[in-house]
């Protein structure tokens, strides 16, 4: 039988999603758990692969396993065994047919941000404090420039191995919030998916526009001559979040 789980979990200690050598990982984690529970290991497959640093407030996974475990039970026993930055929401059995990674039809990320006249360590964790002013409104201008489907090898990290860098962006919104002096801004990106560190570089960009530092001939040189150099910063992992996965079901 195959099963969905729909998790969360704080990015920080972890050197991503995908099992690896040299780093804890989330998958290494969930992989565990389920391990200590069925009595043998079986692979667990995300939606994405989450990069090192990265949190998500909603990852959707699946794995098959032979057990007379019921499906909304998996969540108590993974969480059990999990440690407390990661935590699996919902377990559901998963539609005939379905797969975390083929059936997901769109996904959103945020990338959060601050302005503030000092460091603000309680917001550190999930955003970055931005050091120089934002024009909030040239940032949501620019966020219309990338919605559609464009090639983003310019915003894909340097020696990414894929088929092609062309996606489509659904939406890019910007959504603020003002609290005495602290400037709130979050950058909600949805597409069909996404590069290395596409989003990360994509909000550089956009910030970097919005303080002046590049133009709008720079944006369309970037996306029609693939051309790095008229990008912005790739800003820190530690501002970006899955937000959300959607497989045009209800899914959990």
């Amino acid at each position: 039988m195959r099963y969905a789980l729909l998790l969360s979990y704080d990015g920080t200690n972890y050197g991503g999603w995908q099992i690896q050598k040299n780093a804890v990982t989330v998958q290494e984690k969930l992989t565990s758990a389920l391990e200590e529970t069925l009595g043998y290991k079986v692979n667990i497959t995300a939606s994405g692969r989450t990069d090192s640093g990265v949190h998500a407030s909603a990852q959707v996974c699946h794995f098959d396993a032979d057990t007379t475990i019921p499906p909304e039970k998996f969540a108590d026993a993974f969480n059990f065994r999990l440690p407390d930055d990661i935590s699996v929401l919902k377990s559901v059995r998963a539609p005939e047919g379905f797969d975390a990674v083929k059936s997901a039809k769109r996904k959103t990320y945020c990338y959060r941000v601050y302005i503030s006249p000092q460091r603000l360590p309680l917001k550190d964790r999930y955003s970055v404090r931005i050091k120089f002013p934002i024009d909030v409104e040239k940032l949501c201008e620019c966020a219309k420039m990338f919605e559609g489907e464009h090639d983003f090898f310019a915003y894909c990290a340097s020696g990414s191995q894929v088929k092609t860098t062309v996606r489509t962006i659904y939406s890019v919104e910007v959504k603020t919030q003002i609290t005495g002096d602290v400037l709130e801004i979050g950058i909600y990106v949805t597409g069909n998916g996404f590069l290395y560190n596409m989003v990360r570089t994509l909000a550089g960009t956009m910030l970097y526009y919005s303080a002046g530092r590049i133009s709008r001939e720079d944006i369309a040189r970037s996306i029609e001559g693939r051309d790095r150099s008229a990008v912005g910063k790739t800003m820190p992992a530690n501002g970006l979040t899955l937000e959300s996965v959607d497989y045009g079901i209800e899914l959990f």
